[in-house]
């Protein structure tokens, strides 16, 4: 790898066991084995690095956990209500895998009022993830019903942020699939015997 690709993976590691505020510069030059005068250079500055740092680990837990739903054959045909459970079985079993990833999440969160830059750096790779979240949940093609594909990746983005942050503050009590799938039947007026039954048949 040259300097760039050598900066980028670098930081990745150095978000992953720093955190981002505690990153420095000279972090990332010691962890990449470059110099700090090629984090302006490829960069521009070490914020932008950490930035597209922060975007690829994203982008590389949402394929993680996209690979794990393909290997557990969550099927286009399933139930609604069934593949719905499976899908999530598949988020929450990479949790310990994926737990540095959210605590860095959580960083980040909490840093945008205080960086625009940061916002704005993160504004367009949201909206790429509800379309994300939408085809692999539900194999929406974006291309073919966008607004069905953002609405849908609006509900599981949400849903996503709500199951990680409990499990972040207490895995004894955060929700399982099931009770993300019963939780639903509740809120849509399923939990009936008879009304999950029509909703398991639903298309």
């Amino acid at each position: 790898m040259g300097h760039r690709e050598d900066l980028l993976e670098g930081a990745k590691r150095c978000l992953l066991e720093k955190g981002y505020a505690r990153t420095t510069a000279r972090d990332i030059v010691a962890e990449s084995g470059t110099n700090l005068a090629s984090i302006g250079y490829h960069y521009g500055s070490k914020e932008a690095l950490l930035n597209l740092a922060f975007l690829k680990l994203t982008e590389e837990w949402g394929d993680a956990v996209a690979e794990g739903r393909d290997k557990g054959a969550v099927a286009e045909d399933l139930p609604p209500l069934e593949r719905f459970e499976r899908g999530w079985a598949g988020v929450i079993d990479s949790y310990e895998r994926s737990r540095p990833v959210w605590k860095l999440q959580m960083e980040i969160v909490s840093r945008i009022d205080s960086d625009p830059e940061l916002q704005k750096a993160l504004a367009g790779p949201q909206l790429e993830g509800r379309k994300g979240l939408a085809e692999g949940f539900l194999g929406i093609d974006e291309n073919a019903d966008p607004e069905r594909a953002r609405l849908a990746g609006t509900f599981y983005q949400a849903l996503l942020a709500g199951v990680m942050v409990q499990w972040m503050v207490d895995p004894e009590t955060a929700p399982s699939a099931k009770d993300l799938t019963e939780g639903l039947k509740i809120v849509m007026g399923l939990d009936g015997d008879e009304g999950a039954e029509g909703a398991q048949g639903a298309s």
